[in-house]
């Protein structure tokens, strides 16, 4: 069973740039538009990663990072924000959030199929480790 993500950003594009990324690599992937309608996916089915925007409509990553953490099913779940941002002070309220990673716009294909499998490989090993 693949591993699913959620892709979260308001340009169409990009979507569809992670999403083929994604795809290629084996992964089942959902795709949102900005950060209500990722909430609204969120809590209609728990993914294995969420890799999000940070400046969009509605709700931005930041606070969407914030949001998931909140619930319970999402409060080991990795959440990575790919932006064009890459200020001190963002990368500090993203972590601040809850955001496991940060990368930088334009996205190379290789170091996010990288950053997904080292953080998904994280998530298993602490999946195991006993309490």
């Amino acid at each position: 069973m693949p591993n699913v993500i959620l892709a979260v950003d308001d340009s169409a594009s990009m979507r569809q740039m992670v999403g083929h990324t994604l795809r290629s690599a084996g992964y089942e992937v959902l795709e949102a538009s900005d950060g209500v309608e990722a909430l609204e996916v969120a809590r209609g089915k728990v993914v294995d990663v969420v890799i999000t925007d940070v400046n969009m409509p509605n709700m931005d990553g930041i606070t969407l990072v914030a949001q998931l953490r909140t619930l319970p099913d999402y409060r080991l779940v990795p959440l990575l924000l790919l932006t064009t941002e890459s200020s001190t002070e963002r990368k500090m309220q993203g972590k601040q959030a809850g955001a496991t990673g940060w990368m930088v716009k334009p996205f190379n294909p290789e170091q996010l199929l990288a950053t997904l499998s080292r953080v998904l490989g994280a998530r298993a090993s602490n999946a195991t480790r006993p309490a």
